[in-house]
């Protein structure tokens, strides 16, 4: 079912709640510049394994409420934390991709992990995002033709081959999104590094990661692994950025044993 939290003044989230009565809760949190859609072949298989799987779309993309302001990851932590607390979770496993991994960690770190048993990290955009030259780039696309951004992120995306009618379907997910979010999103990941965030992750953590990642680079993933107590980095040799489409059923099985 899906219903909608109220984070801020006039700023709504939607959260799209798949078996709310599962004995074992995953909070999945997109990437830049999806939506909880992106994750529709995590929800297919885990709910039917016996999980509640929730998917929060952030402030200013999918369906949730799109204000001007708010696109940091401070703020985009806080809108997680007021979800949690209305919908009361807890001993639940954070799941984010990319730049939803760096809202992650921002969270454990300014939240002291709140409710979280369990963090899992794919290809996050962690313990930096983009490069200035990468995001320069993105933002004048997004600012002047943001159609042709995503088409560029798209390819960049993945590494094994992708159906055009799936490629329209990424895209569309993209351009749900409103304009300033993209383009403030793309500022933070220049802007905000996460370092100092690393050392108060307590909690077990698994870095998933595809090797031929072109978005973030896998020896990322190598740092995090080093600086995140109690962590552990699973490769994902044939995927770019999306190891939870392009090995699907790899991801959803070694997602379901680390949590269990």
């Amino acid at each position: 079912m899906g219903y909608y939290v109220t984070v801020d003044s006039g700023v709504k989230l939607y959260v799209e709640d798949i078996y709310p009565e599962g004995s074992k809760t995953i909070v999945f949190l997109h990437g830049w510049p999806l939506s909880h859609k992106q994750f529709e072949y995590q929800f297919d298989v885990l709910a039917a394994m016996g999980y509640r799987c929730i998917g929060i779309d952030w402030r200013g993309f999918g369906k949730s409420d799109k204000p001007i302001s708010g696109y940091n990851f401070d703020r985009l932590a806080d809108d997680i934390r007021t979800v949690v607390d209305v919908i009361q979770l807890d001993n639940f496993t954070l799941v984010g991709h990319s730049t939803g991994g760096a809202i992650a960690i921002r969270y454990m770190s300014r939240h002291n992990g709140y409710g979280v048993s369990n963090l899992v990290l794919v290809d996050a955009a962690a313990p930096i995002g983009f490069t200035t030259e990468t995001a320069t780039r993105f933002l004048t696309q997004a600012l002047n033709d943001r159609p042709k951004m995503m088409r560029e992120v798209k390819d960049s995306f993945f590494f094994q081959y992708i159906t055009s009618s799936f490629a329209e379907w990424f895209f569309q997910l993209g351009l749900q999104a409103a304009g300033w979010s993209t383009a403030a999103i793309i500022v933070t990941l220049r802007d905000e590094k996460l370092y100092a965030d690393l050392q108060k992750i307590l909690v077990p953590t698994l870095i998933v990661h595809g090797v031929h990642d072109k978005v973030i680079p896998f020896v990322q993933a190598q740092e995090l692994n080093q600086k995140i107590s109690n962590s552990q980095l699973v490769p994902f040799h044939y995927s770019g950025h999306g190891a939870f489409w392009e090995e699907r059923d790899k991801f959803n099985s070694v997602l379901s044993q680390f949590i269990g």
